[in-house]
C-alpha cells in the first residue's frame, strides 16, 4: 500500500502573500519569471492544457492590468473544443476572401490552425465607447498588460504559450463568428498548453537598457 500523500497541483496551492518576502526576494522571483518565459508556438503545444475552470488563476491574472477611469476596454473569448470547427471554417473563408485561388492544401493548412493549442483565447479590445477621454492607444496598452499577465501566470504554472495573429483577425468571417462590434478589434489569439516540443536551448541576445532608454536633455 502506498501511504505517500498525493502530489498537489501547483494551481491549487494558495498564493503566499508577498508581504512575507523581502523586496529583494520578490524582485528575484519576478526577474526569474520574466526572463525565463519564452514564446512556444502552437505547433509545439499539446495537452493537457489548463482546465477551463482553472483558467484559474491564469485569466484572473489579467484583471491586474488596470485602465484609466476603471475602464475595462478588453475581453477574452475562450474557444472550446466544440467551437474549433467553426473557427476552422472562418480561417478557410478568410483565406479565400484574400486569395480566391487558394489551393485545397492551403485551405487545409488554414483550417488546421484552429485545432492546435489546448487552451485557445481571442483577445478583443474595445477602441471607443462613451468614455471619449480614453484614447484607443491607451486601451491597447491596457490590453497588452493583461496579455503579459496571462502569459506570465501560465508560465509560472508550468505551461507554454504564445500570441498569434494574422490577416484573418480583421476578416469578416472571423468578426461574424466572434460577434465583434464595430468599435471592437481582435488583437490576437492566446495559445496555452503543455510544451511537447521544447526549443533547443540557446543563448538569447536581449537588448541592453542603453539601447532603448534615453534621457531628456532640456
Amino acid at each position: 500500500m502506498d501511504n505517500r500523500a498525493p502530489t498537489a497541483n501547483p494551481a491549487d496551492r494558495p498564493l503566499a502573500p508577498l508581504g512575507a518576502l523581502r523586496p529583494a526576494e520578490v524582485a528575484e522571483l519576478a526577474q526569474a519569471l520574466i526572463q525565463t518565459r519564452q514564446s512556444t508556438l502552437p505547433k509545439r503545444l499539446a495537452g493537457p492544457g489548463p482546465d477551463e475552470a482553472p483558467t484559474q488563476p491564469i485569466l484572473p491574472a489579467a484583471a491586474s492590468a488596470r485602465a484609466h477611469h476603471e475602464l475595462l476596454p478588453w475581453r477574452f473569448v475562450v474557444v472550446p473544443e466544440g467551437a474549433r470547427g467553426a473557427l476552422a471554417d472562418a480561417f478557410a473563408a478568410a483565406l479565400l476572401q484574400r486569395d480566391a485561388a487558394a489551393t485545397p492544401q492551403q485551405q487545409a493548412q488554414a483550417r488546421e490552425k484552429a485545432f492546435r493549442a489546448p487552451l485557445l483565447l481571442l483577445a478583443v479590445v474595445r477602441l471607443r465607447d462613451d468614455d471619449a477621454e480614453i484614447e484607443p492607444h491607451e486601451r491597447i496598452v491596457s490590453a497588452g498588460c493583461a496579455l503579459q499577465n496571462v502569459l506570465l501566470m501560465a508560465h509560472a504554472l508550468g505551461f507554454g504559450g504564445a500570441l498569434t495573429s494574422g490577416k484573418a483577425l480583421a476578416s469578416a468571417p472571423l468578426r461574424r463568428l466572434f460577434d465583434l462590434h464595430d468599435d471592437e478589434q481582435a488583437l490576437c489569439f492566446v495559445n496555452i498548453g503543455t510544451v511537447a516540443k521544447p526549443k533547443r536551448a540557446r543563448a538569447r541576445a536581449r537588448p541592453q537598457a542603453a539601447q532603448y532608454v534615453s534621457v531628456l536633455q532640456p
